[in-house]
């Protein structure tokens, strides 16, 4: 069967399509709406389509609401190299430039939630507002991973893990997603149904349904997506103990000096509630945590009617509270 274009991820709806450069790369963004800029950054193993609610609602309350494939996804470009978190953070903060705002109100989800934190960290100035969703800090998911030696080598040695969540569930990273080639051969198999038994087994019961699934599936299946998405994945882990890696660490202590609001799914087992809170710790900042009841790690697919309440009564107080 023949592997679908850049064209399947060009999902019409109250939202238009554009191309963006920035950072040096070509990215694909949805856009709907006017007013402050609201940048919205995917996670794993999705695209810009995640956020197709909260384009409609937060246009609805008066923001420009901008999804955009991340690089390596979708309709963006997918070079050979740049996937480590400073780049990605780059990327997002070249892209609020090339949009025309000196910063944005920046809501990462998974891989999209580290890349929110690490641009507060390195690019505080294009952060007005940071909203962190079903995402530990770095160094929290760090620490998390590096915690379980022996839970890693049993995920290592079993490719059937590749579709359980986190490191045994605990660190939203799995860990099997370090070997070579089989990880992206098992993405593929078969259409890209592993990627529709992640989402079922992230979320609670009930999501996604089998169209939506479909969606995420084709765009997987897009070259070389299964690839360059999962470099994010393994920069993360071996650059622990590189230089590159320790680097980052010590930025990442720098305090977060925007309000965060950080959201996550009360039944989320890809990155559980008790690994994400506390965050507040690198915040100084008022920080909210609020855990979104019958939600798993997709809370604004999942629910987005209690999401986008949260999320837009935090985005109308000036003065969020700590």
């Amino acid at each position: 069967m023949a592997m679908p274009s850049e064209s399947a991820i060009q999902i019409s709806g109250p939202w238009q399509h554009r191309s963006v450069s920035a950072n040096g790369t070509r990215f694909h963004v949805a856009t709907s709406g006017e007013g402050p800029l609201v940048l919205l950054l995917h996670g794993f193993p999705e695209f810009w389509w995640t956020w197709r609610h909260q384009l409609v609602s937060l246009s609805a309350a008066g923001y420009r609401a901008v999804a955009v494939d991340l690089r390596g996804y979708g309709g963006s470009d997918k070079p050979p190299r740049g996937y480590d978190l400073v780049t990605a953070a780059a990327d997002a903060a070249g892209l609020i430039r090339a949009l025309g705002e000196a910063n944005a109100i920046v809501v990462g989800h998974d891989w999209g939630g580290l890349t929110a934190w690490t641009i507060a960290a390195y690019f505080p100035k294009a952060v007005r507002r940071l909203a962190v969703v079903s995402m530990a800090h770095p160094l929290r998911m760090r620490a998390a991973v590096l915690s379980g030696p022996l839970r890693v080598s049993r995920s290592l040695r079993r490719p059937s893990s590749l579709s359980a969540p986190g490191s045994a569930r605990h660190s939203g990273i799995p860990l099997a997603f370090q070997l070579p080639i089989l990880p992206e051969r098992q993405l593929l198999r078969d259409n890209a149904a592993l990627v529709g038994s992640i989402l079922s087994s992230w979320s609670a019961p009930g999501w996604p349904d089998q169209e939506t699934s479909r969606v995420y599936q084709r765009a997987m299946r897009i070259p070389p997506v299964a690839h360059t998405a999962l470099e994010y994945n393994r920069w993360f882990v071996r650059s622990s103990l590189r230089p590159d890696g320790l680097r980052y660490a010590r930025q990442m202590r720098t305090p977060v000096a925007a309000p965060v609001l950080h959201l996550h799914g009360a039944l989320d087992p890809c990155v559980p509630a008790q690994t994400a809170r506390g965050a507040g710790r690198y915040v100084e900042a008022p920080y909210r945590w609020k855990v979104i009841d019958g939600a798993g790690h997709f809370p604004h697919e999942e629910r987005p009617v209690l999401f986008d309440a949260e999320l837009l009564g935090w985005l109308s107080d000036p003065e969020p509270d700590r």
